[in-house]
């Protein structure tokens, strides 16, 4: 059985239903494949899940401060880990039913199977064709020829080979998710965005954790002064951070794992260890060596409109060599369906995307950060702590500062950093100034409510040229 449609989306993640739509809304007939569920690693996996259970760890860790503001609990606060993962959970089902729903309102053929990209066959005389298998083997094989295909296929938990994963005791960010019950102790290997928030909720939720990192600092991608904040306020806290650290083997016994690293005599011993060194796209076993498209360990190479090395075929999300951030594979999507339609396309600058870390305290920068900031351009840098702000000391988060640079040549805004309370949330600010070609001085002078957590970026948007007030 074979039937045409307009264009056939590869994968339901963010970035591929966010595409079926967009194309569906422009009047294109729409078929999405998906193996599992709507809304991808994101939404069942990664982004939505982990933060409904930072909000559980955000709720404990005020709990245990409530005296600080005048509230008296005389009772032992407990932890029900089956009752946060219900909560988590239901969260989840409630997000996947409005994507379903989405897909419906719009029309979208939605096929729960694998797709596989054939090469040249009765079909269509040019690759692009999908054969769509079903887990029900009642179900036969299904060919799509559609006019356009997005390939979407997203990523997976990487692993090393000292660390061989079997989510029970080794366990990639997929297993953690599944857990029953917390770990009394953690050796979390990875100081990148997924170690140092499972660090951060773990502890907060009362487990003992080691954060063990192979380079000389968390958060590789942020500022080094962000990285040193964090490093102190994990280690106030009571987690572990070793540095430059490597893990040479785990060996799994007695349901712990002894986890030894090169230098150290001694073994740690954990009841868990999560591995957290970044995710590979998922390019296997779709039909690539069908076509003549080129890709790798990195990825599906495409150009700046998301098209591969056969211009009818694109490929969004994590599954190419770009950003792995769910906001980024949405943008992409667009972006995709609109050159496919011969529509003016703006394409991504992708050091003026946002970047969040929901730590506590949280992190979030767009632009440049000090460290990497072009050597040609002469800056200014504005600081601004959280000490200094009212709405911080109101919260009993005055942990943290804003960053700001801004280019003393052309007055532009290159970039903010922040770590501090509400971080990923105020970074919108500094994100729309900059796609707006703002400057740091039309931030300063625009009228900031008070008492508010965003008048800290207003100072130090205002201390790029010395003329903070609260400094």
């Amino acid at each position: 059985m074979a039937r045409d449609t307009d264009v056939l989306i590869l994968g339901g993640g963010t970035g591929g239903y966010v595409a079926a739509i967009r194309a569906a809304q422009k009047g294109m007939k729409v078929v999405l494949v998906e193996k599992s569920k709507l809304g991808g690693t994101c939404l069942h996996k990664g982004c939505i899940p982990t933060k409904a259970l930072l909000r559980s760890a955000e709720i404990h860790d005020t709990l245990k401060r409530a005296d600080d503001f005048g509230i008296e609990n005389e009772g032992a606060l407990t932890v029900n880990f089956e009752k946060i993962q219900q909560r988590k959970q239901s969260v989840v089902d409630q997000l996947h039913k409005g994507v379903e729903g989405l897909c419906k309102k719009n029309k979208i053929t939605v096929l729960k199977g694998e797709g596989a990209v054939l090469g040249p066959s009765i079909f269509s005389p040019v690759s692009g064709a999908v054969a769509v298998t079903f887990d029900d083997p009642d179900v036969e094989e299904e060919i799509i020829v559609p006019k356009k295909v997005i390939i979407a296929t997203g990523s997976s938990p990487k692993t090393l080979p000292a660390l061989p994963l079997d989510e029970e005791q080794i366990l990639s960010s997929d297993g953690m998710l599944q857990l029953q019950e917390l770990p009394k102790s953690i050796a979390i290997v990875g100081g990148g965005v997924i170690g140092v928030e499972w660090a951060s909720l773990l502890n907060s939720l009362g487990v003992k954790v080691t954060l063990i990192e192979f380079l000389d600092r968390l958060v590789i991608n942020e500022s080094k002064t962000i990285s040193r904040t964090l490093k102190k306020a994990f280690e106030k806290r009571g987690i572990t951070v070793k540095l430059s650290s490597e893990v040479t083997s785990a060996e799994v016994s007695d349901n712990q794992v002894q986890v030894k690293i090169k230098g150290e005599d001694d073994v740690l011993t954990v009841d868990k260890v999560m591995v957290a060194v970044g995710r590979k796209p998922n390019v296997e076993g779709i039909g690539l060596q069908n076509t003549s498209i080129k890709y790798d360990q990195k990825g599906i190479q495409v150009n700046e409109f998301y098209q591969t090395t056969e211009d009818h075929i694109y490929a969004i999300g994590d599954c190419i060599d770009t950003l792995q951030l769910a906001h980024v594979a949405e943008k992409e999507g667009e972006i995709a369906v609109s050159h496919m339609l011969n529509e003016t396309v703006e394409t991504i600058q992708y050091v003026n995307v946002p970047r969040c870390t929901y730590t506590t305290p949280e992190i979030a920068s767009v632009g440049y950060t000090k460290e990497t900031v072009p050597e040609d351009k002469k800056v200014t840098i504005g600081t601004f702590n959280f000490t200094g702000n009212g709405k911080a000391l109101i919260e009993g988060e005055a942990e943290g500062f804003v960053e700001v640079i801004r280019d003393e040549e052309t007055d532009d805004l290159l970039g903010v950093s922040i770590i501090g309370p509400h971080a990923t949330d105020l970074i919108a600010e500094a994100s729309t100034s900059i796609y707006l070609d703002a400057t740091p001085l039309e931030i300063g002078e625009a009228i900031h409510a008070h008492p508010t957590l965003s008048e800290a970026i207003q100072e130090a948007a205002l201390d790029t040229y010395h003329l903070a007030i609260h400094k």
